[in-house]
């Protein structure tokens, strides 16, 4: 294990097993709303609620740092919470072989939709509460049961199955043909007609995606997702080197601009 202070974070660098030691699981899964899952790595935010299980979390790891170094931690350990309000980013040291993980999805309706995995993984189970969390109904160690029913959680619910990495684990999505057709069910009440009249919408429908509204969003709408989305995806956010995710984040923030610029003018 290494850990780096840096300014504008902690950098924890560790093995798999030492990630999936109880304490450390622990502390994650209480930040499960406040974690960005990276390549290889997780990047925890810093929650205001929960200060005295991240002080509890850093004399732990001052204490586990300390006894694989033999060296006494108080020092150490001081230092670290002088970093109380940066975050906190736990890397893998190397990318062990991918274990698969199975995530079976189920349409109830048009409005719930269930997430199941055929044993637990808390950090699979994690990552899509890191993403979903407001839209979860209920959930438990393999399951979530998510509410869909407008919109922006259907979109949410796209982008958080577009990731097939997590950590060191390869996801497999696994769903029947009536998935799709059931979340989806309102389109098929549409008709040539219905369609030919929203031609200069679904124009536009690309930068409601982008700007997670849904279409035909009030102009406050559109500005308050944008402002929050820019917050978000802006580059100078990024804590990783890696040339990929400061490419990623700038074309983001480059299509919310080009989204938002269009639709001022639309709705």
């Amino acid at each position: 294990m290494e850990i780096v202070l840096r300014n504008n974070l902690i950098l924890i660098t560790t093995g798999f097993k030492t990630l999936n030691t109880s304490w450390m699981k622990d502390f994650l899964n209480h930040h499960a709303r406040g974690m960005l899952f990276l390549p290889k790595a997780v990047l925890v935010f810093r929650n205001e609620t929960l200060t005295e299980i991240r002080e509890e979390f850093l004399h732990q790891l001052s204490a586990y740092h300390a006894s694989r170094h033999e060296f006494p931690h108080e020092f150490f350990l001081r230092s670290m919470l002088k970093y109380g309000a940066q975050p906190i980013k736990i890397e893998l040291e190397k990318m062990e072989d991918p274990e698969s993980v199975e995530v079976n999805l189920y349409a109830y309706n048009k409005n719930i939709v269930l997430i199941s995995l055929n044993k637990p993984n808390s950090w699979v189970i994690n990552y899509f509460r890191s993403q979903l969390e407001v839209y979860v109904e209920k959930g438990t160690d393999i399951s979530l049961v998510i509410d869909v029913t407008d919109y922006k959680a259907k979109a949410r619910l796209e982008r958080a199955l577009n990731k097939h990495d997590i950590l060191h684990y390869k996801v497999k999505y696994n769903y029947d043909k009536r998935f799709m057709s059931k979340l989806y069910s309102d389109f098929t009440n549409f008709s040539f007609g219905d369609l030919c009249k929203k031609e200069q919408e679904d124009e536009n429908l690309d930068f409601y995606t982008i700007l997670e509204c849904p279409l035909g969003a009030s102009q406050k709408a559109i500005k308050n997702n944008y402002k929050k989305l820019t917050k978000v995806y802006h580059p100078d956010k990024v804590f990783q080197e890696s040339p990929h995710m400061v490419k990623h984040y700038t074309q983001k923030f480059q299509l919310l601009q080009e989204a938002y610029s269009a639709l001022r003018t639309v709705s």
